[in-house]
């Protein structure tokens, strides 16, 4: 145990990126080889969602390893972290408001509103109610990426480097634990807007978060309302790509303005 525990301390972000493509994939390549045909075993494609959490349990396990019993209450802090100043629960439920102001425009522009109950179409899941699907993405891909990429990853990597360096090195990172993801669920003809999409949300968290003063709980709020909108049946038309280019042009805002060494007004949160 001594020795899993000083490799932990030594590769604590090699151990962390290990784990979290392992329990990820060891579920995406099995339901991908299931959708080809390629296997008899018989998983119930609704299981895609526990997907999401192979960088929480990553993040759990190495923080265990590497600070025990203290770490893992700070970050649980972290998670749980609510108080912070009202803009940025503005800002964390934004996909939703922007979404709104979406479908108010579509409604001048073609005289018709769009049908909100796409929005609880999910893959592999029958019908849901708006607020359950909404539940649904923020406590699975909201909640079960975030405490990882950004609770675990983000505060490790942004110590030794600048906020951008560490915020490219994570999306192409996190970008790649995806990849399983085109063979059963995602359609690979979106793959490159898809990656400009990714990079892009990938610098509006980094921003998020320094300046929230490390709250995980505003990134996994804003990633499941973000989620909720493009991942659904609501997601294939106009809006999605309304979405994606708003942040795409967020990204660039952030950039511009707040600089690469932080890319906030903030302090840059490492630990």
């Amino acid at each position: 145990m001594k020795t899993i525990t000083n490799l932990a301390k030594k590769y604590e972000l090699f151990g962390f990126f290990l784990l979290a493509n392992l329990f990820s994939w060891v579920l995406g390549i099995t339901l991908a080889l299931e959708a080809q045909g390629q296997v008899e075993v018989v998983i119930p494609f609704s299981m895609h969602y526990l997907y999401a959490f192979g960088p929480t349990i990553a993040a759990f396990i190495m923080t265990w390893l590497v600070s025990g019993a203290e770490g893992l209450k700070e970050l649980l802090g972290r998670i749980l972290q609510w108080r912070v100043k009202w803009i940025w629960w503005v800002v964390a439920f934004s996909p939703l408001w922007l979404y709104g102001l979406i479908v108010i425009g579509q409604r001048f522009i073609t005289g018709e509103w769009v049908d909100l109950s796409l929005l609880g179409q999910v893959n592999f899941l029958p019908q849901l109610n708006l607020g359950v699907a909404l539940l649904l993405w923020i406590l699975t891909f909201g909640l079960g990426e975030e405490i990882g990429w950004r609770g675990y990853a983000l505060p490790r990597m942004q110590k030794n480097r600048s906020a951008l360096s560490a915020t490219l090195i994570l999306a192409v990172l996190w970008a790649l634990w995806h990849w399983p993801l085109f063979f059963y669920v995602l359609d690979i003809s979106i793959v490159i807007g898809w990656l400009f999409g990714l990079i892009a949300g990938t610098f509006v968290f980094t921003w998020l978060y320094n300046s929230s003063q490390g709250s995980v709980l505003m990134i996994i709020l804003w990633h499941g309302c973000f989620d909720f909108i493009t991942a659904s049946k609501a997601g294939e038309g106009s809006a999605a790509i309304i979405m994606s280019a708003i942040v795409m042009v967020w990204a660039v805002v952030v950039v511009f303005v707040y600089k690469p060494a932080r890319l906030s007004s903030e302090e840059k949160q490492v630990l």
